[in-house]
């Protein structure tokens, strides 16, 4: 059986790279439409080797037309067109921060939570944040096994998270500097170029920014309420790929012989892990992998049952584009699908 799937942002950095995931995983496609705002109509998008899609407006799009919805065009054109692909019948896997926190709308990540797919009441599923995700599918093997008390975070997230115009930024700033061009600055709030800027997204009243926040109030939804997570959230001079250095204290012991065997066994990890130059993986190499990447294993013997790591994952993939694809999969797998269309 195929499915008729509509990409919403398709012209986006996110948008391109579910199309792409959609053809190297082989999804199961009927028809696939590529939409977008009214200014990008017409553009020409690949689908595969052979196929080139032309994109449509958003705006005047039949989303009856569509079983599932991919949508990653900015959360307030979600709010606007997500509610109304659901009304249609399409299931909306949305990618934006829009419906996140909304205790109707399952926050899912296959590896972790794909029991909550079951009740879709809104017929919105939502994507968390690309630096949750990736902390998740490592944490959630751990937690099953060792139970976690409390986890403490550091992120190195690469410019990419801010679209296309992040990654521009970084290009054209980093090409200047070597004319000895001040380069101009409109995306982030100081130079990216040879540069690491603690402060992503909008700042609250505790002092913490709205990045950091949604790690502590995701982590609580998708895995454990009980968690206690504290975050720092840092935007670093790289294209593609985020990094995390992750420490965690669990409520029983862990030996590193068997931590390392969970994540081995884990869905969505990969474990690279020798105590030797280059013996781990760096956001270069995880571009364009699936995979979620742990290596620096070692215990914390600054608390009881303490563990740290360093996790790297390609944000565009696994962080966004692949989750998205991932839940449709499962849904399929579970036999979901036609449940949502009755």
């Amino acid at each position: 059986m195929g499915y008729r799937v509509a990409v919403v942002g398709a012209t986006g950095a996110v948008g391109r790279e579910m199309i792409k995931t959609l053809v190297e995983r082989k999804f199961p496609i009927t028809e696939i439409y590529a939409l977008a705002s009214a200014r990008s109509v017409g553009q020409e998008i690949s689908f595969g080797d052979k196929r080139v899609l032309k994109v449509q407006n958003l705006e005047t799009f039949d989303f009856s037309k569509a079983d599932i919805g991919l949508f990653s065009p900015g959360a307030s054109i979600s709010a606007i067109h997500a509610p109304r692909a659901a009304a249609a019948g399409c299931l909306v896997i949305d990618n934006t921060s829009q419906f996140r926190m909304d205790h109707d709308v399952p926050l899912v990540v296959p590896e972790v939570n794909a029991h909550a797919l079951r009740k879709i009441p809104r017929g919105i599923v939502a994507n968390p944040n690309c630096s949750t995700i990736q902390m998740l599918v490592a944490l959630k093997p751990l937690h099953d096994r060792f139970n976690i008390k409390r986890v403490v975070v550091a992120t190195y997230q690469s410019v990419s998270g801010a679209g296309k115009e992040g990654m521009d930024e970084l290009y054209n700033q980093t090409k200047a500097s070597f004319v000895n061009d001040p380069g101009t600055q409109e995306i982030f709030t100081k130079p990216i170029a040879f540069n690491c800027i603690p402060h992503i997204d909008k700042f609250m009243e505790d002092g913490s920014t709205k990045e950091e926040w949604k790690m502590v109030v995701e982590t609580k939804k998708i895995l454990d309420p009980d968690i206690a997570l504290v975050a720092t959230c840092v935007r670093v001079p790289v294209f593609i790929g985020h990094s995390e250095a992750v420490n965690v204290e669990f409520h029983n012991p862990v030996t590193l012989a068997a931590a390392r065997e969970v994540l081995r066994e884990a869905p969505g990890v990969t474990v690279i892990d020798r105590r030797e130059d280059g013996g781990y993986i760096t956001p270069i190499e995880c571009a364009g992998e699936d995979a979620t990447f742990i290596s620096r294993l070692r215990i914390d013997p600054t608390v009881p049952h303490g563990l740290t790591f360093w996790c790297v994952s390609d944000n565009l993939r696994k962080g966004a584009a692949l989750n998205a694809v991932q839940i449709a999969e499962t849904m399929i797998e579970m036999g979901l699908m036609a449940k949502q269309a009755a």
